[in-house]
């Protein structure tokens, strides 16, 4: 069987953990699992060391041309300055390697070279949840999908956070050689072989911009009685406006309509309330706004894209006494 060639396309000033995690899975050999494992080839634009965050650095011995070869090429995350202007090196190599068949995969913010290669152009991808706004901006051919830990088109695949490197490094390993081995593979490294959910669990609600000065004391108004049924029109009367008013400059300030604020504050205070008490979910629902469970869990499911017991658990970490 030929050697499966996975070459890490690498740029300056790399995280340290996006560059262990292809190593760490694609880099060791586990020919006691499959035989031949792959051969990791780590290929870089420039010559010289490159710098990895933390105070390390790594000397690549391949440059681009590691890539002409390779099965699949993967772009781990990048620094800003990459992520605003990719290397030319990098982006020709990519969409080269992408045109004669090669699969490509991005880590977190190395979804911005593969953007600029043009080889997400009208297809789903994801990256870090804080560079959603930044990413969809910079390439609205994308379709940007926050929700998930990695997306998979096929010849091109995408992850998410930091974190999400090890769920898409296992994902390509279990379609080389299978579910049995890729589960090996996350046992030896002491990780669950597929989590549930996507990354929204991780992220906050989208933050907002800054509110006008009629508009910022009914935001903190509405914080304070989240678990009170709250209106358009309640808020236009703090405000001292009509509804429609209201409504309008709320949507024009915060890029969201006043409802919807209230449901993404409610949804982050239901977060808050599970990490940090014992508080069973009617009795979240009921402090949030939510009313019923059920209600609190459909909203909850839609925003996170799992369970509040599944947060819970997940998220756990015990109320600390106020006199401790």
């Amino acid at each position: 069987m030929k050697r499966h060639v996975v070459a890490l396309a690498l740029t300056d000033d790399i995280p340290v953990f996006e560059l262990a995690v292809p190593c760490e899975v694609f880099g060791i050999d586990r020919s006691d699992l499959v035989d031949p494992w792959y051969e990791l080839r780590l290929c870089a634009a420039e010559p010289g060391p490159l710098a990895v965050r933390g105070g390390l650095t790594v000397q690549p011995p391949y440059g681009m041309e590691g890539l002409d070869d390779a099965d699949t090429v993967i772009v781990p995350a990048c620094n800003r300055m990459v992520q605003c202007g990719p290397p030319p090196a990098v982006v020709d190599a990519v969409r080269r390697a992408h045109a004669r068949g090669a699969r490509i995969a991005s880590i977190c913010s190395g979804a911005y070279v593969l953007a600029a290669a043009g080889l997400l152009d009208g297809r789903r991808a994801t990256t870090h949840w804080m560079n959603m706004v930044d990413f969809a901006s910079r390439f609205p051919e994308v379709k940007v999908d926050q929700e998930v830990l990695y997306v998979d088109e096929g010849d091109v695949l995408t992850s998410a956070g930091t974190g999400s490197a090890i769920d898409l490094c296992l994902h390509l390993v279990r379609g080389d050689f299978g579910a049995a081995v890729a589960n090996e593979v996350a046992r030896r490294m002491v990780v669950p072989p597929h989590r549930e959910g996507g990354q929204a669990q991780f992220a906050h609600p989208l933050a907002r911009g800054e509110a006008r000065s009629e508009i910022a004391p009914v935001l903190d108004w509405a914080r304070d009685r989240l678990d009170q049924p709250l209106t358009v029109a309640d808020l236009a009367r703090q405000a001292h406006l009509s509804p429609r008013t209201f409504a309008r400059r709320f949507r024009d300030n915060l890029g969201v309509s006043p409802l919807q604020w209230i449901l993404e504050q409610r949804i982050r205070r239901a977060q808050e309330l599970l990490e940090t008490t014992d508080e069973p979910v009617e009795r979240i629902a009921w402090r949030t706004g939510f009313g019923t469970a059920v209600n609190m869990r459909q909203h909850f499911r839609r925003f996170t894209s799992i369970s509040p017991q599944t947060y819970r658990q997940i998220f756990r970490r015990r109320a600390t006494e106020n006199n401790s």
